[in-house]
C-alpha cells in the first residue's frame, strides 16, 4: 500500500505535461461531460470521469476500446468526445463466462451470442451527433484485422469477474492478451478497479466480491506485458471499508443487500461508491 501511494505522488508530477503531449482536450471533454443527462451527471462526484479519462490521455480522433460498456454509462461519454473521426468498441465477456455466474436465464443466456450486433444497433438510439463510430466484439474473438489499431483500452471496474473465473477458462488472461494485441505500440491500458486494502485476505479479494488488490493487478499486467506509467487517487474513497462478509455491490449505485432494509440503505448511500485504484499502463513502444 505504502508502495501505492508513493506512485501516486510521482505520478502527479508528469499529469499535466502528457496531457497536452497526447493532445486531450480538457475544454472539448468539459463541454461533453455537461451535456450528459442528469442522472449520469450524478454519478460525475464518485466517478470523475474528467480527471479519469483525462488521466488516461483519451483524445479526439483516437480509438478508444471499452471493456463491458453495459448500457454506455462511459461510451456516451467517449463517443460525442473521441467524435466521428475516431473510433468507440466496445467489448464483452466471452459468451461461455456468462453461464458460470449462475444467475442468467436461457434467455439470456441466447440473447449473448448476438451480443456484439446488438449492442451496436443500441446505440443509434442515444442520439448522438457528430458521435464516434461504434463497433464491439468479445473478448477470446478479437478480429484480426483490429490488432495494432487502438490508442486506448479501458477496463473500468470490468477486472474483478475476469479474474473470478480465470481458472474455469483463462478469461482474464484472455482479455489482456487482446488488449495488449489490439494496442498500437505506446498504447495505454486504463484501469478503474474496485480496490481491496492491502490486509484483507487474499481470498476476500479473487474477485468474486467485486474488489482486487493493488500489488494482483500489478503482478497481472505485467505478466501480459504492460509497463506500469502511474496512478492517481482520484477515485479513491476511504468511507468504503468492507469486511470479509460484504460485497462491492452493497453500495450505490446497486445497493443489492439493503433493498428490503430502508436504514441499511442510508448507510451504504453515506458511504457512497466503492474504493477505486486508478492505474494507468503502457504498452512498449518495441518489442
Amino acid at each position: 500500500m505504502n508502495r501505492f501511494l508513493a506512485f501516486l505522488a510521482l505520478s502527479f508530477i508528469f499529469y499535466s505535461s502528457a496531457l497536452f503531449a497526447q493532445g486531450v482536450d480538457s475544454e472539448r471533454l468539459a463541454a461533453v461531460l455537461d451535456a450528459q443527462a442528469a442522472e449520469t451527471r450524478a454519478r460525475y462526484g464518485y466517478r470523475h470521469p474528467q480527471e479519469t479519462l483525462e488521466f488516461f490521455e483519451v483524445a479526439p480522433g483516437t480509438v478508444v476500446v471499452e471493456a463491458l460498456p453495459g448500457s454506455g454509462w462511459y461510451t456516451k461519454i467517449l463517443s460525442p468526445y473521441v467524435g466521428p473521426e475516431g473510433s468507440v468498441v466496445g467489448v464483452d465477456y466471452a459468451q461461455e463466462m456468462f453461464p458460470l455466474f449462475g444467475f442468467f436465464s436461457e434467455e439470456q443466456l441466447k440473447a449473448k451470442e448476438t451480443w456484439a450486433q446488438d449492442w451496436v444497433a443500441g446505440t443509434a438510439d442515444w442520439g448522438i451527433e457528430d458521435g464516434a463510430p461504434i463497433s464491439a466484439f468479445v473478448f477470446g474473438s478479437m478480429p484480426e484485422e483490429m490488432k495494432g489499431t487502438a490508442d486506448t483500452v479501458l477496463f473500468i471496474r470490468a477486472l474483478h469477474n475476469l479474474a473470478r473465473f480465470e481458472g474455469d477458462g483463462q478469461y482474464l488472461t484472455t482479455a489482456l492478451q487482446n488488449a495488449y494485441d489490439v494496442l498500437k505500440p505506446g498504447g495505454v491500458v486504463g484501469i478503474v478497479q474496485h480496490h481491496a486494502r492491502q490486509d484483507m485476505p487474499d481470498s476476500f479479494a479473487a474477485g468474486q466480491t467485486g474488489y482486487l488488490k493493488y500489488r494482483f493487478v500489478m503482478d497481472r499486467m505485467k505478466q501480459a506485458g504492460f509497463v506500469f506509467v502511474g496512478a492517481i487517487d482520484v477515485n479513491a474513497n476511504e468511507a468504503d471499508q468492507p469486511t470479509t462478509d460484504d460485497i462491492v455491490w452493497r453500495l450505490p449505485p446497486s445497493m443489492v443487500t439493503s433493498r428490503e432494509d430502508p436504514e441499511l440503505r442510508q448507510a451504504m448511500q453515506a458511504i457512497g461508491e466503492s474504493n477505486r485504484m486508478t492505474l494507468k499502463f503502457r504498452k512498449p513502444e518495441q518489442e
